[in-house]
């Protein structure tokens, strides 16, 4: 696992499946709600050179990384927080499918494959539900039901720089005379329920009426990517021709809970960085590509009987100079990774830790629900994943492992 990457759609598209394999291997991938519905919106779309817009999601399914992690809404996030839940906003990513699990000697939590991994399997394979469709087409209406035009006359500003506007936009959220409009802001565009709507007024009248940057910080977040979106629009400083820009700015409501985020798309390399704290940062999605492609060339140069061995076993880190990647783990990552990762494995020990991780999952499925457990006073977090043997020309689990998978 490497440093923990945002990265939008525009960024798999780009890459093949022997590019994506890398990115899975040296990368943490954090994949939003965003993608899955940018994704299926495609089966709705008129596919060029006679390919069915299944084969054009299931192309896509197949580069998606294994090992990534599937963000919450960032509405679910958003009404918890109001709720008072704290969001630590640290650059970790935010997970569902937790499950508390207490042994003899140990308390932590469990996280089982979530539903959209599973439905990214089912894509592969060309197998499509009908929701899914549904929802499909519904984002189709979405896009077309966006009027920018009228955005713009709405917002209209003389806003010179889209950093005049990222600061308007922070102080409108923050202002003392807008704290309970702000507040109602929130309620309105995230569709709070009405029985939910009261306690979190009741929450906020007794902290005494906070502005909502320590109300609810990243619900604060949010409303400024959308009040910044407006003001650019207004500006003229984001183009009104396409709706989907509306779409693509969301993508920086998660950039909260990522050290690197990742894209093609010009929208994202202009606004980005309005918004990115200083110990994380924008990647063209061009770099990325072509530093991924120098890996596979890299790899591809080992003896065939140590790619039979699978990537995990000779891959748990990247190359030490010479690569992009190898830089960003030096900025991100652990400074004694390199010696870290250059200790000979201790087979028998690793073979305790594979019975000690089997014993956690069964704890889990027994067990059922318990108790929630603070992250700070977990003894162990565990993460189920789903891997290929395979994923393009790379093999990437060790034979032994392939095996005993098969016998359960």
């Amino acid at each position: 696992m490497g440093p923990m990457i945002l990265f939008d759609k525009s960024t798999l598209q780009s890459l093949n499946v022997d590019e994506a394999c890398w990115l899975d291997t040296f990368y943490l991938p954090i994949i939003t709600p965003l993608f899955f519905v940018e994704t299926l919106a495609d089966l709705e779309k008129e596919v060029r050179k006679g390919r069915t817009p299944e084969q054009v999601v299931g192309n896509l399914a197949d580069k998606t990384p294994p090992n990534a992690c599937a963000h919450v809404d960032h509405s679910t996030i958003c009404i918890g927080e109001l709720l008072g839940y704290p969001v630590p906003m640290d650059r970790r990513p935010v997970v569902r499918g937790g499950r508390s699990v207490a042994t003899a000697d140990q308390r932590g939590v469990v996280f089982v494959e979530p539903p959209e991994m599973k439905a990214l399997n089912r894509w592969q394979k060309g197998n499509f539900l009908e929701i899914e469709r549904d929802y499909a087409k519904g984002w189709r209406q979405v896009l077309s039901g966006i009027d920018l035009e009228g955005l713009y006359q709405k917002y209209l500003c003389r806003l010179r720089s889209l950093e005049e506007v990222r600061e308007k936009a922070n102080e409108l959220i923050n202002k003392d005379g807008s704290r309970y409009t702000n507040l109602k802001l929130a309620l309105e565009t995230l569709h709070v329920k009405k029985d939910e709507k009261l306690a979190i007024v009741a929450r906020w009248k007794l902290m005494g009426g906070p502005p909502m940057a320590i109300f609810a910080p990243y619900t604060a977040h949010v409303l400024t990517v959308d009040l910044f979106f407006n003001l650019a629009v207004g500006a003229d400083l984001i183009s009104r021709e396409r709706p989907s820009n509306k779409i693509d700015i969301a993508y920086l409501y998660y950039l909260p809970f990522c050290m690197i985020f990742v894209s093609n798309d010009k929208l994202h390399a202009r606004t980005a960085k309005c918004f990115l704290k200083d110990n994380q940062l924008f990647l063209d999605g061009s770099d990325l590509k072509a530093d991924l492609v120098n890996l596979d060339k890299h790899y591809s140069l080992l003896p065939d009987e140590v790619k039979l061995r699978g990537v995990m076993s000779f891959a748990s880190c990247p190359p030490h100079e010479g690569f992009l990647t190898t830089s960003l783990w030096d900025r991100f990552m652990r400074s004694d990774w390199r010696i870290k990762n250059d200790i000979p494995r201790d087979q028998e020990m690793d073979a305790k830790l594979v019975e000690h991780i089997k014993r956690l999952s069964s704890a889990a499925e027994q067990q059922g629900a318990t108790q929630p457990i603070p992250d700070k006073n977990a003894d162990f977090m565990l993460v189920q994943k789903v891997v290929p043997v395979q994923m393009g020309k790379w093999r990437l689990i060790p034979p032994e492992s392939e095996k005993e998978s098969s016998q359960k």
